[in-house]
């Protein structure tokens, strides 16, 4: 996603970028597939771009914690670690770069249960090491993920029984399914609650077990309903307490601006909506002045492309050309 051509040259992010994507996803408790979309915005891992990852944060229902499986936790892993506490995202961890020589996720989970003082524990195991690394073992599902191809993008999903043990483990199975599901389950209430983080494995630069990531994303991580976000209404009297928000389509318009930038276009502010329906050419009300103002654009970001929409709804995230706001107002 990195689009700028220093980001490029240098390998490393700048600025954080936004994306959308379809995504079906096996449920580990059930094993059925469920059709997700995902939101994600990548933010730079450098110290010097801090700034931008408090930006995204404050607006994420969770996150994907990423770390290299040679360096494994270094200083910035632990700031990041901080402005995730902060924000009260839950997060799950992916152990990067596992196809480089030296990697090695078992020293970098201990190095997050000590350092950075989190309950983790892998959801996965590689099979093959390094240059040699396949795929990833699922160990919640218990089947092989072998990633095939020449970049990768095909997954392989391997539970081949001997036939003289069939029937047994078809009984085995039926058992550890029982079992199985409540664990996923415990894993999302864990994670949700901000008391764990499952890790997964794998080497994004090789497309290897990335697809289980994902499916990692919709298992554990919470959806807009799940997270409780509240505001304040600026309605008389001004000293009420705080309302819960719904992210239900009906509900009125309640949308946060988190990040501006300069475009070609002119300034183009980057929204979370958490309540009700934007739409183009409506008119919204921004609460820092009382004045309204008109949806000319609406824009949904994949990286430095946009792609116009006409309505975009609760949890997603949108740009929007020709407002005048500031980066916090609603």
């Amino acid at each position: 996603m990195d689009s700028m051509e220093l980001e490029r040259e240098k390998g490393i992010t700048i600025q954080s970028a936004a994306t959308f994507c379809d995504w079906e996803a096996t449920m580990p408790a059930t094993g059925e597939k469920e059709k997700y979309a995902i939101n994600i915005i990548d933010t730079p891992g450098h110290v010097d771009f801090t700034i931008e990852v408090e930006r995204a944060l404050r607006v994420l229902d969770g996150a994907i914690l990423v770390l290299c499986a040679v360096a494994g936790v270094q200083s910035q892993t632990t700031t990041v670690d901080r402005q995730m506490r902060r924000y009260n995202v839950p997060r799950i961890s992916f152990i990067n770069k596992m196809d480089r020589p030296g990697a090695n996720p078992w020293r970098v989970i201990n190095q997050i249960r000590q350092k950075l003082k989190i309950a983790a524990a892998a959801v996965q195991v590689p099979i093959g090491v390094e240059d040699d690394l396949r795929g990833v073992v699922d160990l919640i599902r218990w089947k092989a993920n072998y990633n095939q191809g020449e970049k990768g993008n095909q997954v392989v999903e391997s539970d081949e029984i001997p036939a003289e043990a069939l029937e047994l483990a078809k009984e085995k199975r039926r058992e550890l399914n029982e079992q199985l599901a409540e664990l996923a389950n415990a894993i999302h209430r864990a994670t949700t609650g901000l008391k764990f983080s499952p890790i997964f494995l794998g080497s994004a630069i090789k497309n290897t077990a990335v697809q289980p990531l994902l499916g990692g994303v919709c298992a554990y991580l919470p959806q807009p309903a799940e997270h409780k976000v509240t505001a304040h209404d600026t309605s008389p009297p001004v000293s009420a307490p705080p309302v819960e928000l719904t992210p239900a389509s009906a509900a009125p318009l309640v949308a946060l601006a988190f990040k501006l930038e300069e475009g070609r276009f002119g300034q183009l502010t980057y929204m979370r909506v958490y309540q009700g329906t934007m739409r183009k050419g409506q008119f919204i009300r921004h609460a820092c002045t009382g004045k309204k103002v008109k949806v000319p654009r609406l824009v949904r970001m994949h990286s430095n492309e946009m792609e116009d929409i006409q309505e975009i709804g609760p949890g997603e995230i949108c740009a929007i050309f020709g407002i005048d706001c500031a980066s916090g107002d609603t």
